[in-house]
């Protein structure tokens, strides 16, 4: 079972950046597609972003799209999220997960523990 620890979340103002790190601790983040989510108080959790086993395909939500990037580093065994342009709305704890290539939450079987992001306006 691949194991997740995502970092990198806290308090931004609008308009500012966060990067958000996931680093897996097996060998099988390598052939994994990795992926974004993220739940709100409140709400349901919803995707953000995710990126192919290869690097070679990647797909946003539309509320992120343009100012979100994803990307991963086989060599730390880590994908990233880049946010800019950060919104109250994008306010919500964020969650790493390594499975196969969707934007639906049951494609994905391992979690890690989420990071808490927070804009302010």
């Amino acid at each position: 079972q691949v194991q997740l620890v995502e970092s990198g979340g806290g308090l931004v103002q609008a308009g500012g950046s966060l990067r958000l790190s996931c680093v897996a601790s097996a060998r099988t983040f390598s052939s994994a597609a990795m992926g974004w989510f993220r739940q709100a108080p409140g709400k349901p959790r919803e995707f953000v972003a995710a990126i192919t086993w290869s690097s070679d395909s990647t797909v946003y939500a539309t509320s992120v799209k343009g100012r979100f990037t994803i990307s991963r580093d086989y060599a730390k065994n880590t994908v990233y999220l880049q946010m800019n342009s950060l919104e109250p709305e994008d306010t919500a704890v964020y969650y790493c997960a390594a499975g196969y290539y969707s934007k639906l939450e049951r494609g994905y079987d391992n979690w890690g523990q989420g990071t808490q992001v927070t804009v302010s306006s």
